[in-house]
């Protein structure tokens, strides 16, 4: 009886350890799975930062555009203070 009862000790023993051992590499994937969403969402970031500054210059470009367009119909129409001003711009 006394046998068994050491078999059973040192099964409980493995047991424990196997569990141990198991939850340790869980803890380590989960750490693992927070730190490549992380990164993940970094990279999101970086890329949502970029396609805003494009747009954004993409924006100011076409801004530009109308602005000059618009100036241009009123360029050398005979108003000095116009002139002047398209120029300065």
């Amino acid at each position: 009886m006394q046998k068994q009862i050491k078999n059973m000790l040192k099964i409980v023993a493995e047991t424990n350890m196997m569990i141990t051992e198991m939850e340790d590499s869980i803890l380590k994937a989960s750490i693992n799975n927070q730190l490549i969403n992380a990164m993940n969402i970094a990279e999101v970031l970086e890329d949502l930062q970029y396609l805003i500054q494009s747009n954004m210059e993409n924006w100011v470009f076409q801004i530009q555009s109308l602005l000059t367009d618009k100036l241009n119909t009123y360029k050398e129409k005979g108003n000095t203070y116009m002139d002047s001003n398209i120029q300065e711009i």
